[in-house]
């Protein structure tokens, strides 16, 4: 039977905490009265994660299924993952590490009742280092003026989607993508509510700092020309400043002679230009290796298994 509420969690290296997980999990959606199933997607797991959720299913084989990958294809392409197996009218994502309650998925569920497609959550007070906390709201301002997409807290992977939304994201083949935002371009009536946020119960973020940067280019270059037109503009900008002072550096030498003096303005003003230059052909980058991570055409992912019932029995497809 189709349920009415999907539930999809990405794993990953979450062995220490999936059992805290499954405690609070399911009372929390037996406790909706809605019907319901539960996607765990493996992310490559290289600890015990694979097999307690296999044990999972074993235990709760009407309401659960598993999906495994081959190998580790980030938080992002798990989702997606996730997304194509779900079969409910509402979907909610949810991290494994129990910093966002599963009690408030029925808060997430209410709200969507209410007629909306798309509903964000904004974490009430954020359990996480005062650098972290600081760099994420600078970066969501930032994204919010590049790409005109607006959340509130975009770190924050507990969100609800309508069905009309997970249809249209099931159909874009993007390589690298970020889910929250795609979603939102597809959201026909967004919102995000207020919810709680919980220290992490066991284990470590998989997120560095890296990681974080990485994940913010490809946000932007993901869904914004913006970038590309003003380092355009700055290079326009440039070329006729550096032009009026090639003509005042002529006019000053053939008025007054040569100095000497000004010889450290010039390598800084260079140093600066090269800079630009160095920082422009970066970005160029970023959009050209999109490029060709699109063009290969390769799988986003490989499913090794998909542990999930079928009729009345047990069955493992591979």
């Amino acid at each position: 039977m189709k349920p009415e509420l999907s539930v999809v969690i990405p794993v990953y290296n979450e062995e220490s905490g999936l059992s805290k997980l499954f405690e609070r999990l399911y009372p929390a959606l037996d406790a909706l009265g809605y019907s319901y199933e539960v996607i765990f997607v493996n992310d490559g797991s290289r600890d015990r994660s694979a097999g307690i959720l296999a044990e999972q299913y074993r235990l709760r084989p009407d309401v659960t299924r598993v999906v495994l990958f081959n190998g580790n294809y980030g938080q992002h392409m798990a989702i997606m993952a996730g997304f194509e197996a779900t079969r409910g009218d509402i979907v909610v994502t949810l991290d494994a590490d129990l910093q966002n309650p599963p009690e408030e998925i029925g808060n997430l569920v209410a709200k969507m009742r209410e007629g909306y497609d798309y509903v964000g959550s904004i974490r009430r007070k954020r359990q996480d280092s005062a650098w972290r906390t600081y760099a994420s709201k600078a970066m969501n301002r930032l994204r919010e003026k590049i790409t005109r997409i607006k959340m509130t807290d975009q770190g924050n992977m507990l969100r609800a989607y309508g069905r009309n939304v997970i249809d249209l994201v099931n159909k874009c083949r993007e390589i690298n993508t970020f889910v929250p935002a795609l979603a939102y371009t597809f959201s026909r009536n967004p919102t995000e509510i207020v919810v709680e946020h919980e220290e992490r119960s066991a284990g470590e973020s998989k997120y560095s700092l890296y990681s974080l940067i990485r994940l913010n280019f490809d946000l932007v270059t993901g869904f914004s020309l913006v970038p590309l037109q003003f380092f355009s503009l700055l290079g326009i900008g440039l070329s006729f400043a550096s032009a009026a002072l090639f003509i005042l550096i002529v006019l000053r030498r053939l008025l007054i002679g040569a100095e000497v003096g000004g010889v450290f303005t010039l390598f800084a003003i260079t140093f600066f230009l090269m800079g630009v230059i160095l920082f422009s052909i970066g970005l160029l980058g970023e959009y050209i290796g999109r490029i060709y991570m699109q063009v290969r055409a390769r799988p986003r992912y490989v499913v090794q298994a998909i542990l999930e019932q079928s009729s009345a029995e047990d069955n493992q497809s591979t």
